[in-house]
């Protein structure tokens, strides 16, 4: 079965940006600054708050890569680094459609923690613009269509702490995408100092992380 390792990277809409009936009900649980503050930053957790800046995926097996990027001002543009091809676009609406064009080509995807995350952003995002998936990256939690590397190294919540990304990484020998010094909290304030590529490379770290992971989880947990 062809396979896709993905990720996405996302960042919130400016607060003001909001109507004053949702700046209320986003901070209705807020009571002191701190926590006024985490609610303000967290807004790209959340599809009805936030965008996806930039998509990266590889082929496990040709370990052929891309990443999908926004550059805001900017035309868009492609080239290849390092066996990557970096794809710049303007905007959501472009990113998504060069996204969903690539996955119609694949019949499995895999993602760590993508099923509470990636997947469902993606959805939503795409129908807020009127964008038609091309695959559904949501079916049966069991299918095999959908690998979500988080949920199955946690045995599907068996286990009692199943740790992020980094700590697997750690325990694999794997370079962590945490190790060059940016973390998935970084990516708003570089997407407003307008270094979108620095972003791009980010999700590509991620990616293959995950890729590499994948590989474990193949050929020495999985009982198949």
């Amino acid at each position: 079965m062809s396979s896709l390792v993905f990720d996405i990277e996302t960042v919130g809409f400016p607060f003001d940006g909001f109507d004053e009936q949702s700046q209320k009900y986003l901070l209705q649980y807020a009571k002191t600054p701190e926590e006024d503050k985490a609610a303000r930053e967290g807004m790209g957790f959340s599809p009805l708050t936030g965008q996806i800046v930039a998509i990266g995926a590889v082929n496990p097996d040709s370990k052929r890569g891309a990443v999908i990027y926004q550059a805001r001002g900017a035309k868009a543009a492609e080239d290849v680094r390092e066996g990557v091809q970096y794809i710049r676009v303007p905007d959501e609406r472009a990113l998504l459609e060069r996204f969903w064009e690539t996955a119609s080509h694949y019949r499995q995807f895999v993602t760590f923690n993508g099923r509470a995350f990636d997947a469902p952003f993606l959805h939503v995002r795409s129908a807020i613009h009127r964008l038609k998936p091309t695959r559904n990256l949501m079916p049966n939690r069991y299918y095999d269509d959908h690998i979500d590397l988080y949920d199955r190294l946690g045995f599907f919540g068996a286990v009692r702490k199943t740790m992020n990304l980094h700590m697997w990484c750690r325990a694999f020998g794997i370079t962590s995408p945490k190790s060059h010094g940016v973390t998935g909290y970084d990516v708003a304030g570089l997407f407003t100092e307008g270094k979108y590529e620095d972003i791009a490379t980010y999700c590509m770290d991620d990616v293959f992380a995950t890729a590499e992971l994948f590989r474990y989880w193949k050929d020495y947990i999985n009982a198949k």
